[in-house]
C-alpha cells in the first residue's frame, strides 16, 4: 500500500511540476500506438519504414558532417557563419565543374561543361555520371570540392574576417550575411540561376535490401555517401583525439586566451579551422548533389537552417553533437511522413529540435566545445 502511494504521490508531483514533459509523453505514446496499429493492419509496411530510416540516414549523415564546419567554426572563432550554407554551394558547383569536365571530354564543349551544363549546353544524361560509370569523374570532383571550398575559405578569412578577428560576434555575423549574398549572386552570375540534373539517374547500380513485405533500395550513390562520411567523421575525431593540432583546437575552444598563453598559435589554428572545415562543407554540398542528382544555386543556403538546427541541437561547439544533431534532424524529417505530407517534414524536424531544447535547453552534448 505504501509503494502504491508514493507511485501516486511522484505521479502527481510530476503532473503538477512538469506538465509539458507529460503532455509530450503521452503524445508519444499515441504516435507508438498509432504506427503499431498501421503496421498490424497493414496500412503500412516494414520496408516503407526502412525506405524512411535509409533515407533519413542519408540526409542526416550530410547535415551533419556539414555541421563539423559550421560547429568548429563558432567554438574556435565564436561567430555563427551564416555563409556556410553558400560554402556548400560553392564546393558543390566547384566538384561538379570538374566532374562534368572529366565526363564529358571530347563529347561537349568545354564552356558548357565547366558551367556545369548551364543554359542546356550539355546533359548529365548525355554524359552517362554516375559513380559506377564515371568513377574518375566522381573521385575527382569529391576531392576539388573540398579543395575548391578550403581555397575560398582560406580566401575569404585572410580578405573579410581576420582584420574583423578582434570584433564582435553580432558584427562578424551581419558580415557572414553579407559574404553569403556575395557569392550566391556570384554563383548565379556564373552558373545561371537554373535547376538541373547531375548525374543519369537510370543508369546508377542499386541493390535491394530484402524484408519481409518488400524491399529497401540502396543505391551506388548511397553507399559512396555513407562510406564518405563515416570515414570522414572518424577522421576528423581521430585528429581531434589524437594529434597535437586537434589538442590545441580543444585548447582553443575551451579558452582561447588560456591557449595564447601556454604558447598556442592560434593564427595557425584558426587557418587550419577553416581547411578542415572548409574540406569537410564541400565535400558535404558535393555528396548532397550526388544523392538527389540535381543541383540549383539556392541548395546550400536552403540546407543551412536543418545544419543550424542540428547544430544547436547537438550542442553548439560540439562535433559530435553536430554529427548526432544531424542524424536527428535527418531521420525526423523522413520519418514524419508516416503522419504528415512530406513537404511538411522539414517542419517537423524542427519541432523536434525544439521539443528536445525544452527539456535540454544545452544541447545533447552541453559544455563539449569542439569535443
Amino acid at each position: 500500500m505504501d509503494g502504491v502511494n508514493e507511485t501516486y504521490s511522484r505521479g502527481r508531483r510530476l503532473v503538477v511540476e512538469r506538465p509539458l514533459l507529460v503532455v509530450v509523453g503521452l503524445f508519444a505514446v499515441l504516435l507508438v500506438v498509432d504506427f503499431l496499429n498501421r503496421l498490424l493492419l497493414g496500412n503500412l509496411r516494414v520496408s516503407d519504414v526502412g525506405s524512411l530510416v535509409w533515407s533519413g540516414l542519408m540526409r542526416g549523415l550530410i547535415i551533419g558532417l556539414a555541421g563539423i564546419g559550421l560547429s568548429m567554426t563558432y567554438s574556435i572563432l565564436n561567430f555563427a557563419n551564416f555563409s556556410h550554407g553558400d560554402y556548400i554551394t560553392s564546393g558543390a558547383f566547384t566538384g561538379w565543374a570538374v566532374t562534368y569536365l572529366i565526363a564529358g571530354l571530347g563529347k561537349s564543349g568545354l564552356a558548357g561543361l565547366l558551367l556545369v551544363g548551364a543554359g542546356g549546353t550539355v546533359y548529365a544524361s548525355n554524359l552517362n555520371i554516375t559513380v559506377a560509370t564515371t568513377p574518375l569523374a566522381v573521385l575527382l570532383g569529391l576531392v576539388l570540392a573540398g579543395l575548391g571550398t578550403i581555397i575560398l575559405a582560406l580566401f575569404i578569412d585572410r580578405v573579410v574576417y581576420k582584420p574583423m578577428r578582434d570584433a564582435s560576434g553580432i558584427a562578424l555575423l551581419i558580415t557572414s550575411v553579407g559574404v553569403a549574398f556575395m557569392l550566391r549572386y556570384l554563383i548565379v552570375f556564373v552558373f545561371s540561376t537554373a535547376n538541373r540534373g547531375t548525374t543519369a539517374s537510370q543508369e546508377i547500380p542499386t541493390w535491394s535490401l530484402l524484408l519481409w513485405d518488400g524491399i529497401v533500395p540502396v543505391t551506388a550513390h548511397d553507399v559512396t555517401l555513407l562510406v564518405s562520411t563515416v570515414g570522414l567523421m572518424l577522421g576528423v575525431h581521430v585528429l581531434l583525439q589524437r594529434t597535437k593540432l586537434g589538442k590545441a583546437m580543444r585548447a582553443m575552444a575551451d579558452n582561447e586566451d588560456l591557449a595564447q598563453i601556454t604558447g598556442i598559435p592560434t593564427e595557425r589554428v584558426i587557418r587550419w579551422t577553416w581547411i578542415i572545415g572548409g574540406g569537410l562543407t564541400g565535400i558535404a554540398g558535393y555528396l548532397m548533389v550526388l544523392w538527389t542528382g540535381t543541383i540549383d544555386f539556392q541548395f546550400g543556403w536552403l540546407l543551412l537552417l536543418p545544419i543550424f538546427a542540428a547544430v544547436i541541437l547537438g550542442g553548439i561547439g560540439s562535433i559530435y553533437g553536430a554529427i548526432l544533431g544531424g542524424l536527428v534532424i535527418g531521420l525526423t524529417w523522413d520519418l514524419a511522413i508516416i503522419w504528415i505530407p512530406g513537404e511538411f517534414g522539414r517542419a517537423a524536424a524542427f519541432g523536434m529540435m525544439i521539443l528536445i531544447l525544452l527539456f535540454k535547453p544545452q544541447g545533447l552534448f552541453a559544455g563539449r566545445t569542439t569535443a
